[in-house]
């Protein structure tokens, strides 16, 4: 595929995620997705869901956990960049935490490789203390 119809698949995925579509995620996720969000070699508390997960079951894990603990507002400001089987977005996006109602804004890149129009890998980068404090009581 060529990198338009790469950004392409990327925008399914975030426009699936924004409806709740979890049918139209798995379809744009290889069945062996590796998925990293956020990108982080350190736990954190407040973000329990800041580890890998590896396939489309947990991929989909990620996303249900994510959305009990979190409201997302929509990503503002996207710009996309591709090379090759590589999609990278800058963007910014607010939020709360429903476990504390403690608003949240962040920026964040996240890059997206491709192979035959699935999503094989995912890197979600950001400052994680953006977030971590929005879920922690106190």
């Amino acid at each position: 595929m060529n990198e338009r119809e790469n950004i392409g698949v990327v925008k399914k995925l975030l426009d699936a995620v924004g409806k709740g579509d979890m049918q139209a995620m798995v379809d744009v996720l290889a069945d062996d997705v590796e998925w990293q969000s956020p990108v982080t070699r350190t736990e954190h508390k407040g973000i329990t869901w800041s580890r890998e997960r590896h396939g489309r079951e947990e991929v989909l894990g990620f996303f249900s956990e994510l959305s009990q603990k979190s409201k997302i507002e929509p990503f503002e400001e996207m710009k996309f960049t591709a090379q090759d089987d590589r999609v990278v977005i800058e963007g910014k996006n607010r939020g709360s935490a429903r476990g504390t109602s403690k608003p949240y804004e962040h920026n964040w890149i996240m890059v997206f490789d491709l192979q035959g129009g699935k999503i094989v890998k995912h890197r979600h980068y950001y400052d994680t203390a953006d977030i971590e404090s929005a879920f922690l009581l106190g």
